[in-house]
C-alpha cells in the first residue's frame, strides 16, 4: 500500500546534522527537477527585493526568516522529512513514537508530495524550507502543472499493485492525478465533524478534525498490522479499527471516495 501526505507549513528546522544530498532522496532520478527549483528558489529569496519574494511566496514581513532559511538551503542542517514537518496531522501521526514493524512499514509506505522536493519518503534527509505547492516560481512556472509533468510516469511505478491511500489536500493533490488502474486502486478520504443541532445532525468539514483523524488512521493502519493488499480489504481494515467509514458512489476508473466520519476528536 502506497500512503500519499501532504506536507506541514510549519518545520522543525534542525540545528545538526550533514547537507541534503539530494541524489539520496526516494527516485534519484528527479534529482535534476530537484536542483532547479532549488536554485531558482535560492535566487529568488538571496535576492535583494525582499518584498518581492514575500509576494511570490506568500509570507508576511515577520517571516523574513524563512526567507534567509531558503536562502541557504544549499549549506542547512538536514533530518529526516519526518522530524521536520510538525503540524495537526503529523503531531496525530506521531512519527517518532512507532515502533519496530511500524516504523519499517512508516518508511516504505508513506509518500510525502512536496512543493521543492517533488516526492519524499519520511527518512529522506531534507532541511527546513518554506515552498508552498501552489506557488508560481520565477524560473520554473507553477509547481503542481511542474512537478505534475515530472511525476507522471513515477508514482504508477511507486504505487506498484497495491492500493493507494491519498490523503493529500488539494494544492498537492494536483501534482499527480491518478489515471487508468491506479486510479481504480486509489481510495481517497473526506473527514466529516458531526454535531447534533437542535436535534438534528449536521455535518461539516474543520480543517483541524480533518488533519488530526488522516494523521491519526495513518498511524493506525500502520500500527496495525501487514498492509491491505486491495481497496476493499482497506475499506474493512479502516472499520476494524473502529472508523465511521461511508463510501460514496463513483464512476468507473475514478478513485473510490470515502467518507469518514468524526464526532470528537
Amino acid at each position: 500500500m502506497l500512503i500519499l501526505l501532504p506536507p506541514s507549513e510549519g518545520k522543525t528546522a534542525p540545528t545538526t546534522g550533514g547537507r541534503a544530498e539530494l541524489a539520496g532522496l526516494v527516485r534519484p532520478d528527479l534529482t535534476a527537477a530537484r536542483e532547479r527549483v532549488l536554485d531558482a528558489l535560492g535566487q529568488l529569496c538571496s535576492g535583494a527585493d525582499r518584498e518581492r519574494s514575500r509576494a511570490v511566496l506568500g509570507l508576511s514581513l515577520g517571516q523574513d526568516p524563512e526567507l534567509d532559511r531558503n536562502a541557504a538551503l544549499r549549506s542547512a542542517p538536514a533530518q529526516p522529512a519526518g522530524r521536520i514537518y510538525t503540524g495537526v496531522l503529523y503531531d496525530a501521526l506521531d512519527l517518532s513514537g512507532l515502533g519496530g514493524s511500524a516504523r519499517d512499514r512508516a518508511r516504505r509506505d508513506l509518500l510525502v508530495f512536496s512543493g521543492l522536493w517533488g516526492v519524499l519518503r519520511v527518512a529522506d534527509r531534507i532541511p527546513a524550507y518554506r515552498l508552498s505547492g501552489g506557488v508560481t516560481l520565477p524560473g520554473v512556472g507553477g509547481l503542481a502543472s511542474y512537478w505534475r509533468k515530472l511525476l507522471g510516469p513515477v508514482l504508477p511505478e511507486l504505487a506498484g499493485g497495491g492500493p493507494v491511500l491519498d490523503l493529500r489536500s488539494s494544492g498537492y493533490a494536483a501534482m499527480w492525478r491518478p489515471t487508468g488502474p491506479v486510479a481504480e486502486r486509489t481510495v481517497t478520504v473526506r473527514v466529516l465533524h458531526e454535531q447534533v443541532v437542535g436535534g438534528v445532525a449536521r455535518r461539516s468539514v474543520v480543517s483541524h478534525f480533518n488533519k488530526a483523524t488522516k494523521g491519526r488512521l495513518v498511524r493506525d493502519l500502520l500500527c496495525a498490522g501487514p498492509a491491505p493488499r486491495t481497496p476493499a480489504k482497506l475499506v474493512e481494515a479502516l472499520r476494524d479499527l473502529k472508523y465511521t467509514v461511508e463510501e460514496q458512489p463513483v464512476a468507473a476508473g475514478r478513485p473510490r471516495q470515502l467518507d469518514v466520519v468524526v464526532t470528537e476528536l
